[in-house]
C-alpha cells in the first residue's frame, strides 16, 4: 500500500501544482489549452517516437501478453462506446469515453509499479503495454474521433458533402502527430538505423515533458470555474468502474483461461489493466474540444480509487 502511495504521490502533486497555479492567477484561463498544444504537437509525439525507435522487438514479441492486454483494452473500449453510443453520445464524444474506460495509465505509472511489484523481469511486458495502449488503442480513437467530426461537419458547412469521410479522415491522420510520429520511430529499427547522440538528447528532453505538462494541464483544467455537470456523476462512475473493474478482470480471463500465460506475464497484464484512466484522453478531449470535464473527473477519480485497488490486488497475489 505505501509503494503504491508512494508513486502515485507525484502524479497528484503536479495535477496539485497546475490546480494552485491556475487558482492563485500564475497562469491564466489560456494556459490549459496552449499547454495542451505543446504536448500534442511536441512533447508527445518526441516521447512516442523515442518508445518506437528503441523498441527491441525481438526481446519484447509476447503474443500471449499482446493477446491478453490488448484485446482487453480494444473490449473495454468498445463495449463503452456502444453504450455511450446507444444513449446517444455522438462519435467522437462516445470515443473519448472509450478511451476513458479502455486508457490505462501504463507510461506514467506501469513502470515504476511494475519494477516495484514484479522486478526488472515485467519492464519488457510493460513497454509492451504502453506501446499498445498509446499507439494502438490512441490511433483506433483518433481514427473514429476524426471519422465523427467529419461526418458532422457538413451540417456546419466546413466540409463539402461531395468530400468522402474516409478522404478526409485520410488526410486529418497523416497530419496527426500523435500517429505520425511512432510510425516514424518504428522505421529506425526494422531499418538497421541509430539516432545520433544529438537527436537522442533532444528526443530525451522534449518527450520527457510530456508526462509533467499533461497532469499540470489537468490540475490547470480541474481549477476552472464551471458549471455543475448535470447527470456526470453516474457517467464517472460507470467508465470509472469499466476500467479499475471490467478491464482487469477481462485481462485476467484472457490471460490465464485463453493465452494460459506463466504468472509474470500475466500478473503484469492484470497489473497494467488495473491502472487508472491516462492523461491521453483527457489530451484528445481538450485538444478535440470534447467534453474534457467529465474526462478530468474520470482521470481524477480512477487515480484516487486505483490507490486502493491496486494494492487489493498486489497483496492478494503476494
Amino acid at each position: 500500500m505505501l509503494s503504491t502511495l508512494l508513486v502515485v504521490l507525484p502524479i497528484f502533486a503536479l495535477i496539485f501544482a497546475g490546480w494552485l497555479a491556475r487558482k492563485i492567477s500564475v497562469l491564466g484561463a489560456a494556459a490549459t489549452t496552449e499547454l495542451n498544444r505543446f504536448v500534442v504537437f511536441l512533447a508527445l509525439p518526441a516521447l512516442l517516437f523515442d518508445v518506437t525507435a528503441h523498441a527491441h522487438w525481438g526481446a519484447i514479441w509476447r503474443p500471449g501478453f499482446i493477446g491478453a492486454f490488448g484485446l482487453s483494452s480494444l473490449a473495454v473500449f468498445a463495449l463503452t462506446v456502444l453504450i455511450r453510443r446507444g444513449e446517444g453520445r455522438p462519435l467522437a464524444d462516445a470515443a473519448v469515453d472509450g478511451l476513458n474506460a479502455g486508457y490505462a495509465n501504463t507510461g506514467f505509472m506501469g513502470f515504476p509499479l511494475a519494477l516495484v511489484a514484479f522486478g526488472p523481469e515485467a519492464l519488457a511486458p510493460t513497454t509492451v503495454a504502453a506501446i499498445l495502449t498509446v499507439c494502438g488503442v490512441f490511433a483506433v480513437a483518433i481514427v473514429l474521433i476524426e471519422t465523427g467530426l467529419r461526418r458532422e461537419a457538413p451540417a456546419t458547412g466546413r466540409v463539402s458533402a461531395r468530400d468522402p469521410v474516409w478522404r478526409s479522415v485520410g488526410r486529418s491522420l497523416v497530419r496527426n502527430p500523435l500517429l505520425v510520429a511512432p510510425a516514424l520511430g518504428a522505421l529506425v529499427p526494422s531499418a538497421g538505423l541509430t539516432l545520433p547522440a544529438s537527436a537522442e538528447t533532444f528526443l530525451k528532453l522534449l518527450g520527457g515533458a510530456a508526462a509533467p505538462c499533461a497532469l499540470v494541464a489537468l490540475g490547470l483544467f480541474l481549477a476552472q470555474k464551471r458549471r455543475p455537470g448535470g447527470g456526470q456523476g453516474q457517467v464517472v462512475a460507470l467508465l470509472v468502474g469499466l476500467k479499475l473493474g471490467l478491464h482487469p478482470l477481462l485481462a485476467y480471463a484472457l490471460g490465464r483461461y485463453l493465452f494460459e500465460l506463466p504468472p509474470l506475464l500475466l500478473h503484469t497484464a492484470v497489473l497494467m489493466a488495473a491502472l487508472p484512466t491516462g492523461t491521453g484522453p483527457f489530451m484528445l478531449a481538450e485538444f478535440y474540444r470534447r467534453e474534457a470535464d467529465l474526462t478530468a473527473r474520470v482521470v481524477l477519480f480512477s487515480t484516487v480509487l486505483a490507490v486502493v485497488t491496486v494494492s487489493a490486488y498486489l497483496a492478494a497475489i503476494a
